[in-house]
C-alpha cells in the first residue's frame, strides 16, 4: 500500500469515527456550537428505542371468542388475530410490540413506552370486527318499516306496550358468514375514465367462494360493510351507503364505487385493512403496567455488564497480543460505536435479548482478531518479514473467520424469520453485529496493524511476538 493510500484510508476511518461518535453522543458537540454561536449544523439528539423490559409499558391479556370457529381452524384464526393486532398497534406508533398466543384462545399484548392502561385498551379496542351484510327479504323490511311507523311519536315506555315493538329497532341488513377473516387486502385505485376513487377488495380462496355465493343471491340488491356493528361507509348525514351488486362476482375481487371524496375513500381503505379482525375480543382479562423503574434497573445492569465485559476483553487482547492487541482494542471500540450508531439510525428497539445479541457479536469480533494474531505469530516464528507475516495472517485466517461467521449468520437468520419478537430482537442485533465485526477486523484492524508494521514500531520485535 502506498503512503498516499494509507493516509487517505486513515482519514476516512477518522471521519467515520467522528461521524458515528457525534451520532451516538451529539450533546457535547451541540453545546459547543451553541456556546460559541458557530455556523455549524446540529446533530440530532435522538434517544435509543427501548423495549418493554427496559423502558416499561403496558401488558394486556385477552381471551378470544372462538365459539363460532371450527376447532380445526382455531390455530389459524389465532395467528391471524395476532397479526391484525400487531399491525394495528404499529399504526399508532408503538415500536416493537410483543404479541404472543397462550393456550388455545388467549393472546398477550406488550406495548413498550405506553403510560396509560386505558389508552392501550382503547387502541386494541379500536381493532374492530369487519362484517358483510345482505338485505333482509322484502317482507321483513316492510315489517320493520311498518313497526317503526307504528311507534313514531311514542315514548320508550309506551313503545314497550306495543306487540313486537323490538322489531322496529332491527336493521334492514342481516349479517352473512363473510367477515374480515377472509379479506386479504383493500386498496385505492381510480376509474380510468372519470378518475373517481375506486375501492378494490381481494378475498382469500375461502372468501372468494363465499363472496361469489352472496353476490349471486343478491343481484340487484345492496351489501353493507360493518366495522364493530357500524357501517364502514358513513355518508355524514346519518345515512349509510351500501354498494349495489350488479352481477355475480367471481375470482375473489370486488370494487366499491360511488365515492367522490378521495379522503373518504382513503379512510375506508384504511379501515378495511385495519379492521380485518377474525374474531371479536372482549375486555382484557389481565391488565398491568410494567414500571420504568424495573426497566431502568435492568438497563443499568445490562450496560454495566457490557462495559465490564468489554474492558476485560480489551485487557486480555493487550496483555496477550501486545501492540496488535492494543490496535485491535481501538478497532473494537470503533466497532461498538458503529454498531450503536446503526442501532440508533435504523432504529432498532433494544430489549435485554437484543443487548445479549450485541454482547455475543462483540465476542465474535474478538474471535476474528485472535485468529488473525495467532496466524501472524506462526508466520513470525518461521522468521518471515513482519509485513509479510501481517499479510499472511489476515489472508490465511480469513477462511476460518468467514466460515465461523457464516454459520452463525445462518442460524441467526433462521431465528429471525421463525422466532417470536424477543428472539427476533436477539437475532437482528447479532446479524448486524457480525456483519460490522467482519468489516472491523478485516478492514480497520488490518489498516492499523499495517501502518504500525511500516513504522518504527515494526522494528521492535517484542511488541509483535
Amino acid at each position: 500500500m502506498t503512503k498516499r493510500k494509507t493516509i487517505l484510508y486513515l482519514l476516512l476511518v477518522l471521519v467515520l469515527v467522528i461521524v458515528v461518535g457525534l451520532f451516538c453522543y451529539p450533546k457535547p458537540y451541540n453545546d459547543l456550537v451553541d456556546k460559541y454561536n458557530l455556523s455549524l449544523p446540529h446533530f440530532p439528539e435522538t434517544e435509543f428505542r427501548l423495549g418493554l423490559d427496559l423502558k416499561g409499558g403496558v401488558h394486556l391479556q385477552y381471551e378470544a371468542d372462538l365459539s363460532q370457529i371450527d376447532e380445526k381452524e382455531r390455530d389459524d384464526v389465532m395467528e391471524g388475530l395476532r397479526d391484525v393486532i400487531e399491525r394495528r398497534v404499529n399504526i399508532f406508533g408503538v415500536t416493537e410490540p410483543v404479541i404472543q398466543i397462550y393456550g388455545s384462545n388467549r393472546i398477550a399484548v406488550d406495548l413498550p413506552g405506553m403510560e396509560s392502561i386505558e389508552d392501550a385498551i382503547a387502541w386494541i379496542g379500536e381493532t374492530p370486527l369487519l362484517e358483510f351484510a345482505e338485505e333482509r327479504p322484502r317482507e321483513e323490511i316492510e315489517r320493520i318499516i311498518q313497526k317503526r311507523e307504528e311507534l313514531q311519536g311514542l315514548s320508550f315506555e309506551e313503545m314497550q306496550e306495543v306487540e313486537d315493538w323490538y322489531i322496529a329497532f332491527e336493521d334492514f341488513y342481516q349479517k352473512t358468514e363473510l367477515t374480515g377473516r377472509y379479506l386479504e387486502k383493500a386498496k385505492l385505485s381510480f376509474n380510468q375514465t372519470t378518475y373517481a376513487p375506486v375501492i378494490e377488495l381481494q378475498f382469500d380462496s375461502e372468501g372468494t367462494k363465499l363472496f361469489e355465493e352472496i353476490t349471486e343471491r343478491n343481484i340487484g340488491k345492496t351489501l353493507a360493510i360493518y366495522l364493530d356493528g357500524e357501517s364502514i361507509i358513513d355518508m355524514g348525514d346519518g345515512s349509510v351507503y351500501a354498494p349495489m351488486v350488479n352481477e355475480k362476482i367471481s375470482g375473489g375481487k370486488a370494487i366499491i364505487t360511488g365515492q367522490t371524496d378521495i379522503n373518504v375513500a382513503k379512510l375506508i381503505v384504511q379501515r378495511l385493512n385495519q379492521g380485518s379482525l377474525p374474531v371479536p375480543l372482549g375486555e382484557p382479562i389481565v391488565q398491568k403496567k410494567v414500571g420504568p423503574t424495573l426497566g431502568a434497573i435492568s438497563l443499568e445492569n445490562a450496560v454495566l455488564a457490557g462495559m465490564y465485559g468489554l474492558i476485560a476483553i480489551l485487557c486480555f487482547l493487550i496483555i496477550f497480543y501486545k501492540l496488535p492487541g492494543l490496535l485491535a482494542s481501538i478497532s473494537l471500540i470503533i466497532y461498538c460505536m458503529i454498531l450503536l450508531a446503526l442501532i440508533k439510525l435504523i432504529p432498532v428497539t433494544l430489549t435485554l435479548a437484543g443487548i445479549g445479541g450485541i454482547v455475543l457479536s462483540i465476542g465474535m469480533a474478538v474471535d476474528a482478531n485472535i485468529l488473525i494474531f495467532s496466524r501472524m505469530r506462526e508466520e513470525l516464528k518461521q522468521s518471515k518479514d513482519l509485513l509479510l507475516s501481517v499479510e499472511n495472517g489476515f489472508s490465511r485466517a480469513w477462511s476460518s473467520i468467514r466460515d465461523g461467521n457464516l454459520t452463525t449468520l445462518i442460524v441467526a437468520f433462521i431465528l429471525y424469520f421463525l422466532g417470536t419478537s424477543f428472539i427476533k430482537a436477539f437475532a437482528f442485533t447479532l446479524i448486524l453485529g457480525i456483519l460490522i465485526s467482519i468489516f472491523s477486523a478485516m478492514v480497520i484492524s488490518k489498516l492499523f496493524i499495517q501502518v504500525a508494521a511500516e513504522s518504527r514500531l515494526g522494528k521492535i520485535k517484542w511488541l509483535w511476538s
